[in-house]
């Protein structure tokens, strides 16, 4: 092939050499020919790729072909409802309540009622009117241990870093929640003057390297934490263990989005790629974890802490569980991740293969509450691929007191699902530090459609719960929802997860499927 290449790119040059002679326009071509020349001459002798060095130049279209892949699949071959890892139908979805558009649907449901895994919520004779409901519903997140409770939103902004997102993108989200009355979380990025601006209900996540109150040595600053924590917009301190996509993997900052306006609010060197240690330094055992709330509550003058995990093993989770029971220490909240939930850059083995999805987790956290007589202290959030107000109906039904949601806001903000996150080249300006591209997000515009979509999917969450005959979230339970396991079997949820009774698991004899962890778990170690 390369001797092809060389003998008919010769014969073409003297052509249009001679060519040439008689029009002037020829030179023009004979230039761009000979830049491709050049290029498959390059090709041949390079010694990285062998498709190259066997194909000069048209070995090349393999990559270009390649580059096109996902957003021909995207527009012209993928149905409403198989795209991943958000289908075309709740994107669009989306869209349209963010924009405040038609939120209906002609001609029926694309969905397969009678495949594996349909979910739906069984409706009542007794349906209510709107207008019966309350206008709106709060949750109170705060235990017998803290002294500036908040009034959360069923809904409100997972965790996203400044850093991952660009900071037009930062502040459209708080503008966002300023406006509907909803909390952004900060990320473990470190807490950003682009969330203090908006004026929005803060969640403050510390995660494992303590960005915004490190110390020079990496190492958690209470005295910064302090400085911090006392600002009024921070509502809630999230200490982050560990995050449905890389489950047991630190956050990573790839270099290209590390700024040097970044690199000092995390307090690290710039243009570096930034990866978390994947555990704690603060504490290593449950019972020194919980000693580290107290800290933090302590510090921030009482507000609500809590901490955010994706379940791994379970037992470790019971003895969180038992060094509650034994400290007496308890977490205003525990956000739970699924396996599923999204981030801006992971190891593919990790978003594919590690953490308890997000179902099981919920279930198996809320019935360990409620078996060791914890859950009237401590509020439930869920998060990961919270869109639509069904997964919410679904969350709080399994056990939740209320969502968060991340993916489904950048939506919101115009994110195409480019899967480009990674890479600092996010085209609609999400997920991105590149200025030019940051640009093209509109503050002004996208704040008002982040607030339209909130506001809009909690009207589908309520219009459910009327459907379904409750005027309150706290009545709904998982007898209400049912899931097919095969094209002629169905079972509601309390048939896949039996819910335990209060205080079930403080003494034996234990439930068959709790005993095996409880036996394994100790409060003093992990």
């Amino acid at each position: 092939m390369r001797k092809k290449f060389l003998y008919h790119s010769m014969i073409i040059i003297v052509l249009l050499a001679i060519l040439s002679f008689f029009h002037e326009s020829f030179i023009w071509l004979l230039c761009f020919y000979l830049f491709l020349f050049a290029l498959g001459v390059y090709d041949m002798y390079q010694t990285k790729h062998a498709l190259r060095r066997n194909y000069p130049l048209i070995g090349r279209a393999r990559w270009m072909l390649e580059s096109m892949r996902p957003p021909v699949r995207q527009y012209f071959i993928e149905s409403d409802i198989d795209g991943v890892p958000i289908n075309r139908m709740l994107r669009g979805l989306v869209y349209r309540r963010a924009k405040k558009e038609v939120n209906t649907v002609p001609f029926g449901t694309k969905m397969d009622t009678y495949e594996p895994g349909y979910e739906w919520i069984g409706h009542s004779l007794k349906a209510l009117n709107l207008s019966d409901m309350p206008e709106d519903f709060r949750v109170q997140i705060g235990s017998s241990q803290c002294q500036q409770p908040y009034a959360s939103s069923l809904l409100n902004i997972s965790a996203m870093s400044f850093g991952a997102l660009s900071k037009n993108a930062i502040l459209a989200l708080g503008h966002g929640a300023q406006l509907g009355n909803f909390a952004l979380n900060t990320g473990e990025g470190g807490l950003s003057s682009y969330h203090l601006r908006t004026g929005s209900d803060l969640v403050w996540q510390i995660g494992t390297g303590y960005f915004s109150c490190r110390d020079a040595n990496g190492n958690f600053s209470p005295s910064e934490f302090e400085k911090k924590a006392k600002l009024p917009q921070v509502k809630m301190i999230e200490i982050k263990l560990s995050q449905g996509a890389k489950p047991g993997h630190g956050g990573i900052l790839p270099a290209d989005k590390n700024s040097e306006e970044i690199a000092a609010i995390r307090g690290v060197k710039a243009h570096t790629r930034v990866d978390s240690p994947p555990t704690h330094s603060a504490f290593s055992t449950p019972i020194e974890l919980f000693e580290f709330v107290k800290t933090l509550r302590e510090l921030s003058e009482g507000k609500p802490v809590g901490f955010k995990l994706a379940i791994g093993q379970k037992d470790e989770f019971i003895a969180l569980c038992k060094a509650m029971v034994k400290t007496e220490i308890y977490p205003d909240f525990i956000t739970i991740d699924g396996g599923e939930g999204g981030t801006g850059a992971a190891p593919l083995e990790h978003t594919n293969s590690v953490g308890m999805p997000l179902r099981e987790a919920l279930a198996f956290v809320s019935d360990s509450l409620i078996g060791f007589d914890l859950k009237n202290e401590i509020k439930i959030i869920v998060s990961g691929k919270m869109i639509t107000g069904m997964d919410i109906i679904k969350a709080l039904a399994l056990g939740a007191d209320l969502c968060a949601s991340a993916r489904s806001f950048m939506l919101s903000l115009g994110c195409i699902q480019a899967l480009q996150c990674h890479k600092n080249s996010c085209p609609a300006g999400v997920a991105t530090q590149d200025p030019a591209l940051s640009a093209g997000l509109v503050v002004a515009d996208k704040k008002q459609r982040v607030a339209n979509y909130h506001s809009e999917t909690l009207h589908s969450f309520k219009e459910l719960l009327a459907a379904a005959g409750l005027d309150t979230p706290e009545k709904l339970s998982r007898e209400h929802i049912y899931q097919r396991v095969n094209r002629t079997e169905y079972h509601r949820y309390d048939e896949f997860f039996p819910p335990l009774t209060p205080g079930e698991l403080l003494t034996p004899p234990y439930p068959p499927k709790m005993e095996r962890y409880i036996k394994q778990s100790c409060a003093e170690r992990f």
